[in-house]
């Protein structure tokens, strides 16, 4: 890996490289529309007054960095604009993007996507099982920070792989409030001298859940706040191709060094699981055709309704003519049904559902 310090070329994105500088500047000597995610997580402009230290007097080790600091809400927000923009300009028509804040930022960053035209899809509460206790004792302890996932606008097509989630949550829909640890142990990284490398390293558990729910094998996703590296490192072990930006020569030190002992996973564990309606279409149609069910073969269902295959891939049943899909449902007296898993045919004895059939010839496809 490579830290490029000229000015990027609209030629060829700079796929798998931390680029140094100012992360606006870096935006925007990106080609247009050429990226198909970025997650952010800006600087929180925590407004601290002050060092922050634990009942027995002992410093925290909290964000203090020259980074983190604004000089008012309007700077702030002058920033937030002009890095958004620059952002919203590299998303392809169809990319997202994943922003990440506090209270003290979270809120004036979603009113600027709205502003900008990108269009939010969820906010998600990142509860934290672990957090840092509230040592002053005068407000609750934050025990979450907020995720807003926009797409590029209101028509966007972007990428979700809800059958993944959901079977990353044992069979159940993924919800909004992610609980998940902090940094701690072996994944925070330490500086020379033995301290936190980054005061906000986020978790990889974090982005493994963005970036396979909302990213494909291949997908360019950047993140232009790369800090010591979350991002591509998760990136490279997931199949993605990454670019990260970050002004800090210390973070970008950690970062490529932590990127280059990563292994991507082989091809086959980078499959997910998938939704029926993202494979490919096969019209009943094709089962005659191919001689897989003969014209006249008699179909059954599980209570009882009996159907004859007719050569154009329809069904008859008493009055009724159709598709199996409105057969189905004129047996039922329903106003729709499955036909694929309605209908059953006669192997060997055995009643075996037309789907069967259906799967083998997507299975061609694939390995065709």
């Amino acid at each position: 890996m490579t830290k490029t310090k000229t000015k990027t070329s609209a030629a060829a994105l700079p796929l798998n490289t931390i680029l140094d500088g100012d992360c606006i500047e870096r935006m925007n000597a990106l080609p247009e529309c050429s990226v198909d995610l970025i997650f952010a997580d800006p600087p929180y402009n925590l407004q601290l007054k002050g060092d922050l230290h634990r009942p027995d007097n002992s410093k925290v080790d909290a964000v203090d960095n020259d980074w983190d600091q604004f000089d008012s809400f309007k700077v702030y927000d002058n920033f937030t604009h002009a890095w958004l923009k620059a952002a919203r300009r590299i998303l392809k028509p169809n990319g997202a993007i994943w922003v990440i804040g506090s209270y003290h930022n979270v809120f004036r960053m979603g009113a600027e996507l709205q502003n900008q035209g990108f269009w939010i899809l969820n906010d998600v509460v990142w509860r934290k099982s672990n957090p840092m206790p509230n040592f002053r004792g005068k407000r609750l302890t934050n025990a979450h920070e907020t995720l807003i996932w926009a797409s590029k606008e209101e028509g966007s097509k972007y990428t979700f792989n809800y059958e993944a989630l959901k079977s990353l949550n044992e069979g159940i829909q993924m919800r909004s409030d992610w609980v998940l640890p902090i940094c701690t142990g072996h994944e925070r990284l330490k500086d020379e001298n033995g301290d936190k490398a980054h005061p906000t390293q986020k978790p990889e558990s974090l982005l493994h859940r963005v970036l396979l729910a909302t990213t494909n094998p291949g997908d360019v996703v950047l993140d232009p706040f790369f800090g010591t590296g979350t991002t591509g490192a998760v990136a490279k072990m997931l199949g993605r191709e990454f670019i990260g930006i970050e002004r800090e020569e210390a973070y970008r030190k950690v970062a490529e060094k932590r990127i280059a002992k990563i292994r991507k996973f082989d091809k086959e564990a980078l499959v997910v699981s998938q939704s029926k309606r993202a494979e490919p279409r096969v019209p009943f149609g094709q089962l005659v055709e191919r001689g897989m069910l003969r014209p006249g073969e008699v179909l059954t269902s599980p209570r009882g309704a009996v159907a004859k295959v007719r050569a154009d891939g329809t069904l008859v049943a008493s009055d009724v003519k159709g598709s199996i899909h409105q057969v189905g449902a004129a047996m039922e007296g329903a106003p729709s049904c499955n036909g694929w898993t309605y209908w059953h045919y006669k192997k060997e004895g055995k009643q075996m559902s037309i789907d069967v059939l259906r799967q083998q010839i997507r299975a061609e496809m694939k390995n065709a």
